[in-house]
């Protein structure tokens, strides 16, 4: 169904985000936060958590913001 490959994809990004983050870990910790922050974002969208970043987004991308 649509929702089982919606979640397949974010679980496969948030996956390559892991793994992006074990090999970031041991050279530059800021890259490395990074892709943990990927990571869990992916998560949320399957559980359905919206954080502040996310709505922003929307807004940015969804409105005329200072026009």
């Amino acid at each position: 169904s649509l929702t089982q490959s919606r979640h397949s994809l974010h679980l496969g990004d948030c996956a390559k985000s892991l793994a992006l983050y074990g090999r970031e870990r041991q050279r530059d910790l800021g890259l490395a936060a990074e892709q943990l922050r990927l990571a869990r974002r992916h998560l949320g969208r399957i559980t359905g958590h919206v954080g502040a970043e996310d709505v922003l987004d929307i807004i940015f991308r969804d409105f005329c913001v200072g026009k």
